[in-house]
Protein backbone atom coordinates (compact mmCIF):
# COMPACT_ATOMS: atom_id res chain seq x y z
CA UNK A 1 0.00 0.00 0.00
CA UNK A 2 1.41 3.68 -0.97
CA UNK A 3 1.19 6.33 1.56
CA UNK A 4 0.40 9.55 0.12
CA UNK A 5 1.80 12.84 2.66
CA UNK A 6 -0.16 15.74 1.38
CA UNK A 7 1.86 18.57 0.59
CA UNK A 8 1.24 20.99 3.05
CA UNK A 9 2.39 18.62 6.11
CA UNK A 10 5.63 17.98 4.12
CA UNK A 11 5.90 21.90 3.86
CA UNK A 12 4.71 22.38 7.62
CA UNK A 13 7.37 20.01 8.89
CA UNK A 14 10.30 21.18 6.32
CA UNK A 15 9.11 24.94 7.70
CA UNK A 16 9.03 24.33 11.00
CA UNK A 17 12.40 25.45 11.71
CA UNK A 18 11.82 28.41 9.93
CA UNK A 19 9.27 29.15 12.81
CA UNK A 20 11.28 29.07 15.11
CA UNK A 21 13.18 32.48 14.66
CA UNK A 22 12.88 35.87 16.67
CA UNK A 23 9.90 38.46 16.23
CA UNK A 24 12.07 40.61 14.14
CA UNK A 25 12.25 37.83 11.43
CA UNK A 26 8.89 37.52 11.44
CA UNK A 27 8.25 41.32 10.71
CA UNK A 28 10.83 40.92 8.30
CA UNK A 29 9.71 38.47 6.77
CA UNK A 30 5.86 40.32 6.83
CA UNK A 31 7.47 42.88 5.32
CA UNK A 32 9.40 41.34 2.48
CA UNK A 33 6.72 37.93 1.59
CA UNK A 34 3.12 39.38 2.28
CA UNK A 35 2.66 40.06 -1.10
CA UNK A 36 0.83 43.58 -0.19
CA UNK A 37 1.32 47.38 -1.70
CA UNK A 38 4.32 48.97 -1.14
CA UNK A 39 4.08 52.36 0.25
CA UNK A 40 6.96 55.04 0.94
CA UNK A 41 7.69 58.72 1.54
CA UNK A 42 10.60 60.66 2.39
CA UNK A 43 9.46 63.13 5.82
CA UNK A 44 11.28 66.74 6.21
CA UNK A 45 10.16 69.67 8.72
CA UNK A 46 8.98 71.86 5.30
CA UNK A 47 6.29 69.76 5.14
CA UNK A 48 4.62 69.92 8.38
CA UNK A 49 1.36 71.64 8.24
CA UNK A 50 0.14 74.00 9.78
CA UNK A 51 4.16 74.03 10.92
CA UNK A 52 6.24 75.20 10.87
CA UNK A 53 7.92 71.54 11.57
CA UNK A 54 11.78 71.17 12.63
CA UNK A 55 13.32 72.97 9.61
CA UNK A 56 16.28 70.30 9.33
CA UNK A 57 14.51 67.03 10.06
CA UNK A 58 14.43 64.53 7.61
CA UNK A 59 12.99 61.17 7.57
CA UNK A 60 11.97 58.06 5.71
CA UNK A 61 9.00 55.02 5.91
CA UNK A 62 9.03 52.16 4.13
CA UNK A 63 6.13 49.89 4.19
CA UNK A 64 4.05 47.02 2.88
CA UNK A 65 -0.21 47.21 3.59
CA UNK A 66 -1.88 43.86 3.18
CA UNK A 67 -5.49 44.08 3.77
CA UNK A 68 -5.87 40.61 3.43
CA UNK A 69 -3.61 40.47 6.48
CA UNK A 70 -5.03 43.49 7.83
CA UNK A 71 -1.99 45.05 8.94
CA UNK A 72 0.56 47.42 7.55
CA UNK A 73 4.36 46.38 8.22
CA UNK A 74 7.36 49.02 7.74
CA UNK A 75 10.54 50.54 9.06
CA UNK A 76 10.29 54.54 10.03
CA UNK A 77 13.84 56.57 10.57
CA UNK A 78 14.32 59.98 11.38
CA UNK A 79 17.42 62.32 11.43
CA UNK A 80 18.33 66.10 12.98
CA UNK A 81 15.15 66.20 15.14
CA UNK A 82 14.48 65.59 18.78
CA UNK A 83 13.80 62.34 20.35
CA UNK A 84 10.63 61.30 18.92
CA UNK A 85 7.46 60.99 21.27
CA UNK A 86 4.95 59.65 18.78
CA UNK A 87 4.31 58.79 15.10
CA UNK A 88 1.30 58.12 13.32
CA UNK A 89 -0.09 57.83 9.77
CA UNK A 90 -2.89 60.31 9.77
CA UNK A 91 -5.73 61.02 7.28
CA UNK A 92 -4.82 64.18 5.12
CA UNK A 93 -4.08 65.57 1.41
CA UNK A 94 -0.95 67.60 1.04
CA UNK A 95 -1.49 70.67 2.73
CA UNK A 96 -4.40 69.59 5.05
CA UNK A 97 -3.11 68.89 8.81
CA UNK A 98 -5.65 65.67 9.22
CA UNK A 99 -6.46 63.26 12.09
CA UNK A 100 -4.06 60.14 12.96
CA UNK A 101 -5.88 56.97 11.51
CA UNK A 102 -2.52 54.68 12.85
CA UNK A 103 -0.18 54.51 15.39
CA UNK A 104 3.41 53.68 14.52
CA UNK A 105 6.20 53.15 16.80
CA UNK A 106 8.00 56.06 17.56
CA UNK A 107 11.53 56.08 15.54
CA UNK A 108 12.79 56.92 20.07
CA UNK A 109 16.50 56.06 18.93
CA UNK A 110 16.14 57.60 15.07
CA UNK A 111 14.54 54.36 13.69
CA UNK A 112 11.90 51.74 14.34
CA UNK A 113 10.16 48.39 13.14
CA UNK A 114 6.74 47.14 13.55
CA UNK A 115 3.72 46.31 12.10
CA UNK A 116 0.56 47.54 12.62
CA UNK A 117 -3.09 45.74 13.01
CA UNK A 118 -5.54 48.07 10.90
CA UNK A 119 -9.32 47.74 9.18
CA UNK A 120 -9.57 46.38 5.60
CA UNK A 121 -11.30 49.04 5.18
CA UNK A 122 -8.53 51.35 6.09
CA UNK A 123 -6.47 49.30 4.35
CA UNK A 124 -7.95 49.77 0.85
CA UNK A 125 -8.87 52.94 1.11
CA UNK A 126 -5.17 53.80 1.79
CA UNK A 127 -4.35 51.51 -1.73
CA UNK A 128 -6.78 53.29 -3.17
CA UNK A 129 -5.22 56.84 -2.60
CA UNK A 130 -1.97 56.57 -0.60
CA UNK A 131 -1.76 60.56 -1.10
CA UNK A 132 -4.89 60.85 0.69
CA UNK A 133 -2.76 60.19 3.77
CA UNK A 134 0.82 61.00 5.75
CA UNK A 135 3.32 60.13 8.27
CA UNK A 136 3.71 62.44 10.83
CA UNK A 137 6.45 61.98 13.54
CA UNK A 138 6.04 64.28 16.76
CA UNK A 139 8.71 64.95 19.57
CA UNK A 140 8.39 67.95 22.63
CA UNK A 141 9.89 70.43 20.81
CA UNK A 142 7.39 70.16 18.02
CA UNK A 143 4.05 68.55 19.44
CA UNK A 144 2.07 69.29 16.44
CA UNK A 145 4.43 67.27 14.23
CA UNK A 146 8.55 67.62 13.50
CA UNK A 147 8.67 65.87 10.13
CA UNK A 148 5.86 64.76 7.69
CA UNK A 149 5.75 63.01 4.51
CA UNK A 150 2.61 62.45 1.75
CA UNK A 151 2.50 58.05 1.27
CA UNK A 152 2.88 57.16 -2.45
CA UNK A 153 3.15 53.88 -4.36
Amino acid sequence: MKMIIPAALIAAVIGAPALAGTMNQAMNHAMNHDGGRKLMTSLSGAMEVPGPGDVDGTGMFHGTINPGQTRVCYTLSVAKIATATMAHVHRGASGVAGPPVITLKAPVSGSSKACATITRALAKEIMQDPAGFYVNVHNAAYPAGAVRGQLMK
